[in-house]
């Protein structure tokens, strides 16, 4: 039957070659066949459908590649690049970065990988998978901040995931923040620090978020004034708008503990006020902030916040 097929297959390569007349009467030839079974017909077009799919799939994993490198000016080119490659965008996306402990040599990292895709798999967009030497960095679809949530949760649970479906890997991770895709390589390069300084003051086998880190991820970038700022106003904010909202002094009893050597009773005095209350108080602020006051590294990024406030506000 292909014989009665227009010896066009040659021609697919060099598409300038071909006429449309003549692609009309290729496809149209073509489908008679396989609409007769003939099994050279159906090869052919399997083989096509084959080479579509492996060429979609690279497109893919370059896009991917390039939007982690940055090669990006603005949404709009990455817009533009995710369609010519076939990739349905999100709104945002949530970075993370992931390694095994054992290195590349104990464990193939591409198992790492299907085992993020399975732990992160979302049917709203693409996930974007980078692998590294020894892990895999992902960039996970977040169009609500719900989605974001969800993912941070399931990449803190992934080493009682490891060990729930036991599987032989140690894994140690990084969360950046959730972004649009264009700020993709600064949220990358956040997910990494995350991980590197986690791994460095927590140990190994864990998945810190960067916004968790506090103080540690400023004083390992080294940042700019206004960077400093920011720290110090997202840090306090909560507790200033609490205060706001329900006439308290939340702020100014954790500065006047802090002050006072964390002494409660000196506190209470100075604030006029129970050390009962100077209690209460603590545990509202620990609530507020999500920090362990009893916690060096979040007494750190509390004091820390304090001075850049006392500093430049």
């Amino acid at each position: 039957m292909l014989r009665r097929i227009p010896r066009l297959t040659p021609a697919f390569a060099e598409k300038s070659a071909v006429t449309p007349k003549e692609i009309a009467n290729f496809v149209d030839a073509l489908a008679s066949a396989i609409a007769q079974g003939d099994p050279e017909a159906l090869r052919f077009a399997a083989a096509m459908a084959a080479e579509r799919a492996h060429n979609g799939a690279a497109g893919s994993r370059a896009f991917w590649r390039h939007l982690g490198a940055g090669e990006y000016a603005d949404e709009a080119s990455v817009r533009e690049a995710a369609a010519a490659a076939g990739v349905r965008l999100a709104p945002s996306y949530l970075a993370i970065a992931l390694e095994l402990e054992d290195g590349a040599e104990a464990h193939d990292p591409s198992e790492l990988r299907r085992l993020a895709l399975d732990v992160f798999a979302t049917s709203e967009a693409e996930i974007g998978a980078l692998e590294t030497i020894s892990g895999v960095e992902l960039l996970v679809p977040a169009t609500r901040e719900i989605d974001a949530s969800n993912a941070r949760t399931a990449a803190s649970l992934l080493p009682k995931t490891i060990a729930k479906r036991k599987l032989s890997l140690r894994v140690s991770g990084g969360v950046g923040n959730a972004a649009p895709s264009v700020a993709a390589p600064l949220q990358l390069r956040r997910a990494r620090l995350a991980l590197a300084i986690g791994r460095r003051i927590f140990g190994p086998g864990r998945v810190h978020a960067y916004d968790e880190l506090g103080a540690y991820a400023l004083l390992h970038d080294g940042v700019s004034a206004d960077e400093l700022r920011a720290f110090g106003s997202r840090v306090l904010t909560p507790l200033r708008e609490y205060d706001a909202k329900h006439q308290t002094e939340l702020e100014r009893t954790l500065r006047v503990y802090f002050a006072d050597g964390q002494n409660v009773k000196t506190a209470a005095a100075e604030l006029n006020v129970h050390r009962h209350t100077v209690f209460y108080r603590l545990r509202q602020v620990a609530e507020i902030c999500r920090c362990d006051l009893a916690a060096p590294h979040d007494q750190l990024t509390l004091r820390l916040a304090m001075a850049i406030d006392a500093l430049h506000s």
